[in-house]
Protein backbone atom coordinates (compact mmCIF):
# COMPACT_ATOMS: atom_id res chain seq x y z
CA UNK A 1 0.00 0.00 0.00
CA UNK A 2 1.14 3.31 -1.39
CA UNK A 3 1.88 5.43 2.05
CA UNK A 4 0.06 8.49 2.56
CA UNK A 5 1.50 12.40 2.34
CA UNK A 6 1.10 12.55 6.64
CA UNK A 7 2.97 9.02 6.57
CA UNK A 8 5.65 10.77 4.51
CA UNK A 9 5.96 13.95 6.21
CA UNK A 10 6.06 12.44 9.40
CA UNK A 11 8.94 9.82 8.51
CA UNK A 12 10.61 12.64 6.99
CA UNK A 13 10.69 14.84 10.10
CA UNK A 14 11.46 11.96 12.18
CA UNK A 15 14.88 11.16 10.22
CA UNK A 16 16.08 14.73 10.56
CA UNK A 17 15.85 14.28 14.64
CA UNK A 18 16.83 10.98 15.20
CA UNK A 19 18.26 9.41 12.39
CA UNK A 20 21.31 12.47 12.36
CA UNK A 21 22.44 12.45 15.57
CA UNK A 22 22.21 8.99 15.76
CA UNK A 23 25.59 8.40 13.51
CA UNK A 24 27.70 11.37 15.37
CA UNK A 25 29.66 11.01 18.52
CA UNK A 26 28.86 13.43 21.58
CA UNK A 27 31.49 16.17 22.31
CA UNK A 28 29.37 17.04 25.77
CA UNK A 29 26.07 16.05 27.25
CA UNK A 30 24.17 16.92 30.59
CA UNK A 31 21.55 14.67 31.89
CA UNK A 32 20.00 14.99 35.44
CA UNK A 33 16.76 14.48 37.54
CA UNK A 34 14.24 17.24 38.44
CA UNK A 35 11.77 17.06 40.46
CA UNK A 36 8.83 20.04 40.48
CA UNK A 37 5.82 20.51 43.08
CA UNK A 38 2.86 22.88 43.30
CA UNK A 39 -0.53 23.39 44.17
CA UNK A 40 -2.15 25.48 42.26
CA UNK A 41 -1.85 23.94 38.77
CA UNK A 42 -4.89 23.40 36.58
CA UNK A 43 -6.78 21.27 34.45
CA UNK A 44 -9.74 22.35 31.53
CA UNK A 45 -12.93 21.67 33.38
CA UNK A 46 -12.01 21.35 36.41
CA UNK A 47 -13.12 24.41 38.85
CA UNK A 48 -10.29 23.65 41.70
CA UNK A 49 -6.49 24.11 41.34
CA UNK A 50 -4.92 20.92 41.44
CA UNK A 51 -1.74 19.72 43.70
CA UNK A 52 1.04 17.80 41.05
CA UNK A 53 3.83 15.99 41.98
CA UNK A 54 6.37 16.14 38.77
CA UNK A 55 9.65 13.60 38.43
CA UNK A 56 11.38 14.24 35.18
CA UNK A 57 14.28 13.03 33.24
CA UNK A 58 16.26 15.62 31.13
CA UNK A 59 18.92 15.14 28.62
CA UNK A 60 21.33 17.51 26.38
CA UNK A 61 24.18 16.92 24.09
CA UNK A 62 26.27 18.34 21.51
CA UNK A 63 28.36 16.84 18.50
CA UNK A 64 30.31 18.08 15.52
CA UNK A 65 26.59 18.96 13.36
CA UNK A 66 24.61 20.22 16.02
CA UNK A 67 22.50 19.08 19.79
CA UNK A 68 19.86 17.14 21.04
CA UNK A 69 17.59 17.79 23.81
CA UNK A 70 15.16 14.75 25.31
CA UNK A 71 12.26 15.75 28.20
CA UNK A 72 10.27 13.35 29.84
CA UNK A 73 7.81 14.51 32.68
CA UNK A 74 6.11 12.36 35.08
CA UNK A 75 3.21 13.89 36.61
CA UNK A 76 0.96 12.77 39.81
CA UNK A 77 -2.07 14.99 40.17
CA UNK A 78 -3.86 15.00 43.32
CA UNK A 79 -7.26 13.70 43.64
CA UNK A 80 -9.70 16.49 42.24
CA UNK A 81 -7.75 15.93 39.03
CA UNK A 82 -9.10 11.86 38.90
CA UNK A 83 -8.78 8.93 36.51
CA UNK A 84 -12.38 8.41 36.13
CA UNK A 85 -15.23 11.44 36.55
CA UNK A 86 -15.90 11.22 40.43
CA UNK A 87 -13.24 9.14 41.34
CA UNK A 88 -10.79 9.84 44.14
CA UNK A 89 -7.50 8.52 42.76
CA UNK A 90 -5.20 11.20 41.26
CA UNK A 91 -4.44 10.94 37.47
CA UNK A 92 -0.64 10.12 36.26
CA UNK A 93 0.43 11.63 32.87
CA UNK A 94 3.73 11.08 31.18
CA UNK A 95 4.70 14.23 28.34
CA UNK A 96 8.02 13.50 26.29
CA UNK A 97 9.17 16.05 24.35
CA UNK A 98 12.17 16.01 21.99
CA UNK A 99 13.93 18.43 19.97
CA UNK A 100 17.34 18.23 17.40
CA UNK A 101 19.04 21.26 16.17
CA UNK A 102 21.35 21.04 12.97
CA UNK A 103 23.52 23.87 13.27
CA UNK A 104 24.48 25.72 10.29
CA UNK A 105 28.00 26.11 11.94
CA UNK A 106 28.47 22.68 12.34
CA UNK A 107 27.55 22.23 8.98
CA UNK A 108 29.53 24.68 6.74
CA UNK A 109 32.30 24.90 9.21
CA UNK A 110 31.78 28.67 9.93
CA UNK A 111 28.57 29.96 12.09
CA UNK A 112 25.99 31.77 10.47
CA UNK A 113 26.34 34.94 12.78
CA UNK A 114 24.84 38.25 12.77
CA UNK A 115 24.41 41.34 15.13
CA UNK A 116 23.65 39.37 18.77
CA UNK A 117 22.93 36.00 16.87
CA UNK A 118 25.64 33.45 17.31
CA UNK A 119 24.97 30.91 14.73
CA UNK A 120 21.22 29.94 13.29
CA UNK A 121 19.92 25.96 13.17
CA UNK A 122 16.97 24.04 11.48
CA UNK A 123 15.11 22.10 15.10
CA UNK A 124 12.92 19.42 13.95
CA UNK A 125 11.42 17.19 16.44
CA UNK A 126 8.03 15.71 18.60
CA UNK A 127 5.66 15.84 21.29
CA UNK A 128 3.93 12.71 22.69
CA UNK A 129 1.91 12.70 25.74
CA UNK A 130 -0.46 9.96 27.68
CA UNK A 131 -2.62 10.67 30.35
CA UNK A 132 -4.70 7.51 32.47
CA UNK A 133 -8.43 9.93 32.60
CA UNK A 134 -12.00 9.47 30.57
CA UNK A 135 -10.68 11.89 28.37
CA UNK A 136 -7.51 9.68 27.81
CA UNK A 137 -5.64 12.20 25.50
CA UNK A 138 -2.54 10.93 23.23
CA UNK A 139 -1.16 13.68 21.69
CA UNK A 140 1.14 13.78 19.04
CA UNK A 141 3.31 16.36 17.62
CA UNK A 142 5.63 17.10 14.99
CA UNK A 143 7.82 20.97 14.95
CA UNK A 144 10.46 21.98 12.40
CA UNK A 145 11.25 25.19 11.44
CA UNK A 146 14.49 27.96 12.12
CA UNK A 147 16.22 28.82 15.21
CA UNK A 148 18.36 31.78 16.00
CA UNK A 149 21.26 30.92 18.56
CA UNK A 150 21.67 34.26 20.49
CA UNK A 151 25.57 35.11 21.49
CA UNK A 152 25.56 35.24 25.14
CA UNK A 153 29.02 35.33 27.08
CA UNK A 154 27.53 32.64 29.27
CA UNK A 155 24.89 29.90 29.04
CA UNK A 156 22.51 30.32 25.85
CA UNK A 157 19.20 32.08 24.49
CA UNK A 158 17.27 30.61 21.18
CA UNK A 159 14.61 31.55 19.34
CA UNK A 160 12.77 29.69 17.11
CA UNK A 161 9.49 30.08 14.71
CA UNK A 162 8.37 26.31 14.41
CA UNK A 163 5.23 24.98 11.69
CA UNK A 164 3.48 22.74 14.15
CA UNK A 165 1.67 20.11 13.59
CA UNK A 166 -0.65 18.03 15.77
CA UNK A 167 -3.02 14.76 16.66
CA UNK A 168 -4.95 14.39 19.51
CA UNK A 169 -7.30 11.57 21.29
CA UNK A 170 -10.55 12.09 23.26
CA UNK A 171 -12.53 8.91 24.56
CA UNK A 172 -15.28 10.79 25.54
CA UNK A 173 -18.84 10.88 24.16
CA UNK A 174 -19.04 14.06 22.66
CA UNK A 175 -15.88 13.88 20.66
CA UNK A 176 -17.53 11.85 17.87
CA UNK A 177 -17.03 8.67 16.32
CA UNK A 178 -13.59 8.33 16.01
CA UNK A 179 -12.27 9.64 19.32
CA UNK A 180 -9.43 11.02 17.06
CA UNK A 181 -8.24 14.79 16.06
CA UNK A 182 -5.98 15.88 13.89
CA UNK A 183 -5.94 19.89 14.03
CA UNK A 184 -5.41 22.29 11.62
CA UNK A 185 -1.16 23.20 10.70
CA UNK A 186 0.15 26.06 13.29
CA UNK A 187 2.96 28.26 13.99
CA UNK A 188 4.92 27.80 17.82
CA UNK A 189 6.97 30.88 19.11
CA UNK A 190 9.77 29.13 21.11
CA UNK A 191 12.10 30.98 23.16
CA UNK A 192 14.61 28.80 25.12
CA UNK A 193 17.34 30.08 27.96
CA UNK A 194 19.28 28.90 30.24
CA UNK A 195 21.50 31.81 32.09
CA UNK A 196 24.13 31.10 35.48
CA UNK A 197 24.90 34.37 36.69
CA UNK A 198 26.25 35.51 40.17
CA UNK A 199 24.18 37.54 43.04
CA UNK A 200 27.49 38.65 45.09
CA UNK A 201 28.88 34.99 46.15
CA UNK A 202 25.67 33.31 45.65
CA UNK A 203 25.39 31.43 42.44
CA UNK A 204 22.20 31.28 40.05
CA UNK A 205 20.74 29.91 37.33
CA UNK A 206 17.89 31.86 35.31
CA UNK A 207 16.01 29.25 33.18
CA UNK A 208 13.07 28.27 30.98
CA UNK A 209 11.01 28.45 28.24
CA UNK A 210 8.25 30.29 26.62
CA UNK A 211 5.73 28.83 23.93
CA UNK A 212 3.15 31.12 22.06
CA UNK A 213 0.97 28.70 19.91
CA UNK A 214 -0.99 30.53 17.00
CA UNK A 215 -4.80 28.76 16.75
CA UNK A 216 -5.45 25.09 15.69
CA UNK A 217 -9.27 25.14 14.17
CA UNK A 218 -11.47 22.82 15.89
CA UNK A 219 -11.05 20.57 18.68
CA UNK A 220 -12.73 17.47 19.16
CA UNK A 221 -15.90 18.79 20.59
CA UNK A 222 -16.07 21.13 17.42
CA UNK A 223 -15.14 24.22 18.92
CA UNK A 224 -13.07 27.00 17.71
CA UNK A 225 -9.86 26.89 19.16
CA UNK A 226 -7.78 30.31 20.76
CA UNK A 227 -4.17 31.25 20.91
CA UNK A 228 -1.91 29.70 23.45
CA UNK A 229 0.52 30.48 25.58
CA UNK A 230 3.13 28.50 28.16
CA UNK A 231 5.76 30.69 29.75
CA UNK A 232 7.61 27.82 32.63
CA UNK A 233 10.69 29.60 34.12
CA UNK A 234 13.05 29.10 37.48
CA UNK A 235 15.29 30.55 39.33
CA UNK A 236 17.84 28.19 40.89
CA UNK A 237 20.77 28.17 43.73
CA UNK A 238 23.67 26.06 42.31
CA UNK A 239 23.96 24.26 45.79
CA UNK A 240 26.97 22.09 45.48
CA UNK A 241 29.41 25.11 44.29
CA UNK A 242 28.32 26.46 47.43
CA UNK A 243 28.27 24.04 49.90
CA UNK A 244 31.09 21.62 48.64
CA UNK A 245 32.41 22.97 45.36
CA UNK A 246 30.84 20.98 42.68
CA UNK A 247 29.19 23.08 40.21
CA UNK A 248 26.29 22.53 37.96
CA UNK A 249 25.38 19.62 40.18
CA UNK A 250 23.20 19.85 42.92
CA UNK A 251 20.55 22.88 42.21
CA UNK A 252 17.43 24.00 44.43
CA UNK A 253 15.16 27.19 43.54
CA UNK A 254 11.52 27.90 43.10
CA UNK A 255 9.67 28.34 39.55
CA UNK A 256 6.58 29.91 37.91
CA UNK A 257 4.00 28.41 35.49
CA UNK A 258 1.82 30.67 33.48
CA UNK A 259 -0.54 29.18 30.85
CA UNK A 260 -3.34 30.68 28.86
CA UNK A 261 -5.81 29.51 27.36
CA UNK A 262 -4.33 25.62 28.06
CA UNK A 263 -4.82 23.13 25.34
CA UNK A 264 -6.28 26.04 22.94
CA UNK A 265 -9.31 25.80 24.95
CA UNK A 266 -11.36 29.24 24.40
CA UNK A 267 -13.24 29.42 27.25
CA UNK A 268 -14.53 27.30 30.30
CA UNK A 269 -12.63 26.38 33.86
CA UNK A 270 -9.03 25.91 34.18
CA UNK A 271 -7.55 26.85 30.98
CA UNK A 272 -5.68 29.52 32.81
CA UNK A 273 -2.73 28.45 35.02
CA UNK A 274 -0.74 30.89 37.56
CA UNK A 275 1.51 28.40 39.63
CA UNK A 276 4.38 28.90 41.61
CA UNK A 277 6.88 25.46 42.10
CA UNK A 278 9.22 24.11 43.84
CA UNK A 279 12.04 22.66 42.28
CA UNK A 280 14.94 20.66 42.56
CA UNK A 281 17.64 19.44 40.35
CA UNK A 282 20.74 16.49 40.67
CA UNK A 283 23.15 16.52 37.33
CA UNK A 284 25.31 13.48 36.41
Amino acid sequence: MKPSPKAVMTASLFSVATVVPAVQAADWSDTSIGYRYGTEFTEPGIEEDVEKHILSLTHVSGYSLGQNFFNLDMLQSGSNDPTTFGGDTGATEAYLAYRHQLHYGGVFDEPLSFGPVGDVALTAGFDLNTKNTDFSPRKRQLLVGPTLKFDLPRGFLDVSLLYSHEWNHCGLDFCGPDNDVEFDPYAQLNIAWGVPFEAGAIPLKFQGFYNYNTEKGEDAGGSETDDEQLLRTSLMLDVGDLAWNEGDQFLAGVGYEMWRNKFGNADGPGIDTDAATFNLEWHF
